[in-house]
Order: structure tokens, then sequence, then C-alpha cells
């Protein structure tokens, strides 16, 4: 009888368990949500930074490029650190480290103090992401993965997109300092719920660290982001420094393959990509992740420089693209489990190939509500697509695997959106080149629409301000339609993730659901 007694006392209820995963949810949600902000919120503050640190470009460049390679060499390093220490510690410990290393970056004189301190935050921010997803999945029974997808989502998706709003509002208002010092409050508050309510998983001491193995795949991840993060300032292979980290991220990587399928306990684990879905959604979603942050790397400048939006007006804008997302993830929560992953993902993939074909049509007098407009869908078609994609992703993959399976899930996303803002910052250049050669052209004594412009007193071909005058106008133009064709490029690029759905394996529905 005393036995029965003590073993229903150990069973927490139904409302207990809610309360806890509630708790639980939000302590995650609190760490994921500083660590995505952080992607793209210090991004508006970089001219102030640069004043203050009376830094060059390229130097202050640095800032931003410390932090990305930091955080994807280390990434992969989650699983076997979680392993060892156990997650719950790992997950504090991070929490920890990148809140000290954000008021740190804030409280920097100089700018070797906050590349340094920057490296460091990447350091301990780069498990953030994976191990909130980790911890979720866990949380939550199979059944209730959708909805928990959908709440992490939030934090992934819309962080990245208010970061630049939140950010120059802050430094417009306040100071670039308070772009790092805003991390404290959310670092402290998940701190708090993790030490109370996270368990603390089996900590596994047989598994052998593969030094070898981390080295390869550190040096390949790293030159890697070096040359998309400097590539476009160094003219890409015109540069022999772009030339030594392409050859070191190829050769590298060949060697981790080589030793990984050789090695008998490899850093990576090659069961893992037995799993058909998580192997598919590795590639999709570094496509989703090149659509995310590209696009957002386009319009900011697009606004600004075309459009003479301020900074501000220009985080308004871009704000409802988040709103978007929000509401589609709400709806995933509730719609995941009655129609599929598959269908959403569908849907996800024609709103954004949509709001993309809107932005093609985009011209000079285009008003904010066409900003907003095609913001709105694409956060829809985003929110659509991630949190199914989530779900389906590790649906199928052994519970063991799943701390080192989300690591590499955010590794491919971060790799993706790197590959993404360098491809469209390039093309866009190449365009904008040619468009001008092109447009040139045109510009002769014989062109029918110069000669009335000149009649009515808009240019004066007779003088060098006119011809300055003429040639500003066709940079303009010739750089607004290579922002058009950018956004074309990327539609092809949603296309080609398409087929990627009908290799997605749909899970099985239990009987009687």
């Amino acid at each position: 009888m005393s036995n029965s007694i003590s073993i229903e006392r150990k069973l927490p209820s139904e409302k207990e368990l809610n309360t806890q995963r509630l708790f639980i949810t939000l302590s995650v949600m609190l760490a994921a949500l500083m660590q995505s902000l952080d992607t793209t919120i210090a991004n508006v503050a970089l001219p102030h930074m640069r004043g203050s640190m009376s830094a060059t470009q390229d130097q202050i460049s640095w800032v931003l490029t410390s932090y990305i390679v930091a955080s994807a060499i280390f990434m992969p390093l989650t699983g076997f650190i979680s392993a060892r220490i156990g997650r719950k510690r790992l997950f504090i410990i991070s929490v920890i480290g990148f809140t000290v290393t954000s008021m740190m970056c804030g409280a920097s004189q100089s700018l070797n103090q906050i590349i340094v301190f920057r490296l460091l935050q990447g350091l301990f921010g780069a498990s953030l992401v994976p191990l909130s997803q980790s911890v979720l999945l866990d949380t939550y029974p199979k059944e209730k993965h959708g909805s928990a997808m959908a709440i992490w989502g939030m934090g992934i998706m819309v962080g990245p997109i208010l970061g630049p709003t939140l950010g120059g509002w802050l430094t417009e208002y306040y100071n670039w300092r308070w772009v790092f010092y805003i991390n404290i409050p959310f670092g402290l508050l998940a701190w708090f719920g993790l030490s109370t309510f996270v368990k603390e998983t089996v900590l596994d001491s047989s598994r052998r660290f593969d030094f070898l193995g981390f080295a390869l795949l550190s040096l390949a991840i790293g030159a890697l982001q070096m040359m998309l993060d400097r590539g476009e300032s160094q003219n890409w292979f015109s540069s022999p420094e772009v030339i030594t980290e392409a050859i070191l991220c190829v050769l590298a990587f060949y060697l981790f393959l080589c030793h990984t399928f050789t090695f008998k306990h490899p850093f990576i684990n090659p069961d893992l990509f037995k799993d058909r879905n998580f192997s598919v959604g590795l590639v999709f979603i570094f496509i989703i992740g090149v659509i995310l942050l590209a696009t957002m790397a386009l319009l900011p400048p697009f606004l600004q420089n075309l459009l003479n939006y301020p900074v501000i007006d220009v985080g308004y804008l871009l704000a409802p693209r988040g709103v978007g997302t929000m509401i589609s993830m709400i709806l995933v929560g509730k719609l995941l489990n009655k129609i599929g992953p598959r269908p959403l993902i569908l849907l996800g993939l024609t709103l954004t190939i949509l709001s993309l074909w809107q932005m093609t049509r985009f011209d000079l007098n285009i008003k904010g509500w066409d900003i907003v407009r095609t913001g709105l869908i694409q956060g829809l078609g985003l929110g659509f697509i991630f949190v199914p994609l989530s779900t389906i992703t590790f649906s199928t993959l052994a519970p063991h695997f799943r701390t080192e399976g989300t690591a590499l899930f955010s590794l491919m996303r971060s790799i993706g959106s790197s590959i993404g803002i360098s491809v469209v910052v390039t093309y866009l250049s190449q365009r904008t080149q040619i468009n001008h050669a092109v447009f040139s052209e045109y510009i002769n004594p014989f062109s029918y629409a110069l000669n009335h412009a000149s009649q009515l007193g808009v240019y004066d071909m007779a003088t060098t301000a006119g011809l300055v005058g003429i040639n500003a106008e066709v940079t303009r133009q010739a750089l607004t339609l290579a922002y058009l064709q950018d956004f074309r490029l990327m539609i092809w690029v949603t296309l080609a993730a398409v087929p990627l759905v009908f290799l997605l394996k749909a899970p099985e529905k239990k009987a009687g659901s």
C-alpha cells in the first residue's frame, strides 16, 4: 500500500506537466531569441561603432566576421559536449557565457576588445539554438512536436527579421552599446528558467573525441565563412586571400569526409545520414537559409539608397514580415497534425514565390504598402515552410541523435544564409555594372527621350553638371533593375526546393488518430 502511494506521488498530473512545459518553453525560447536576434541586430549599429572606434570599413567588418566564424565552428561541437557534461549544464554555461560576453561587447573601449568579445560571444552562442530545439523535442510528446516547433520557430525566424528594426531604434534613440546590453535581462531570465525547470540528460563518458575530425571540419567551415564574408570587399578570386580560403575549405572538407568514413569513432556519426528525412531536411533548410536572410540583406539598402527611407522607417516597413511569420506559425501548430507537413511546406513555397514575383515588379514609385504587403506574404510563406520542415526532419530520427542532429540543422541554415547573402550582394554588383553599360548605349544625341528631357530643362547635355546628372540617373536605374534581377534569382532558388518536398517521408499516423 505504501509503495503504491509513493508511486502516485512521484507521477505529476497533466496540469503540472503542462505548467512545467510552459516554463521550459519560455526559458529555452528566451535563449534562442537572444542568439537569433544577435545575428542581425548589430548590423545597423556598425556605422556608429565605426565612428566610436575610429575604425575603417574593413576593420569594423571583423565585428560581424568574428561572431559568424566562431559560431559556425563551434556549433557542431554541441552534440559531443552535451553527451560528456550534460545538456542542461552546457545550456546554462552557454547562456551565462553569452550574457557576460554581450555585456563586455557593450563595454568595449577599442576595436580589438570588441572583436575578441564578439568571438567569445559566438563561441558561447553556437549551442543555444540547437540545444533549445533539442530540449523542446524531448519535452513534448511526439504528437505535439508540431506545436513545439511552431513556438521554437517564432524565435528563430522572427529574431533575424526584427533585429534590424530593434537595432535601428536602439542606436537612434539610445546608443549602439544597448544593442548588446539588451541581452542581459533575457540571459538572466533564461538562466533562472533553465536552472529551475529543465532536467539533466544521461551522460555518455564512453564517447571519444575525434580531434582530427573536428579540426578538419572547423578549418573547412572557418575558411568558407571567411571567404563568404570578405569575398565582396576583396574582389573575390582576384584576391590571394580569397583563393587561399577557397583552397583550404575544399581540401579540409575533402579530408574530413575521407576521415569520417574510415575512422572508427568519427566526430559526426555517419548513421545520422541514413535517415532520409534528416538528410533531405538538411538540404532543404540550407535553401531556406539562403531565402531567409538574402532577401533581408537586399531590402534595407533598396529602401534607404533608392527610395530614401530613413533607418527607422525601414525597420517599421520590414517588421510586418515578422508578423506574417508569427501568424503562419500559430496556424501551422493547429493544422500540422490534421493535414500533414508536406502540403503546408508546398503552400509556404507557393506564397514565398508569389511574394518574390511581386517584388520583381517593384519600381522607384512604389508605396510603403507594397513593401508591407509583399513582406507579409513572404513571412506567411516562410512560417508555413519552417515549422513543418523542422518537425518532419526529426520525425524519424532516433532520439539519441537529436542534439547532434539539431546542431547540424542549425549549421546548415547558418551556412545557407552566409552563402545566400554573398551570392545576392555579388550578383547585385555585377548586374549593376552590366545594366549600366547597356543603358549607356541609349545615351546619345539621337535618343528621343533624352532630347525631350533636355528640351524640358531636366538635363543639360552641354554642361559637365548635366552629364553628371544623366550618369547618376543611369546608375540609379541600373541599380534598380539589378535588385529586381536579384529577386528573380531568389525565385529560381525557391523553385529548386520544390522537388525536395516529395523526397520527404510523411510520418506514420497512429491508429485512430
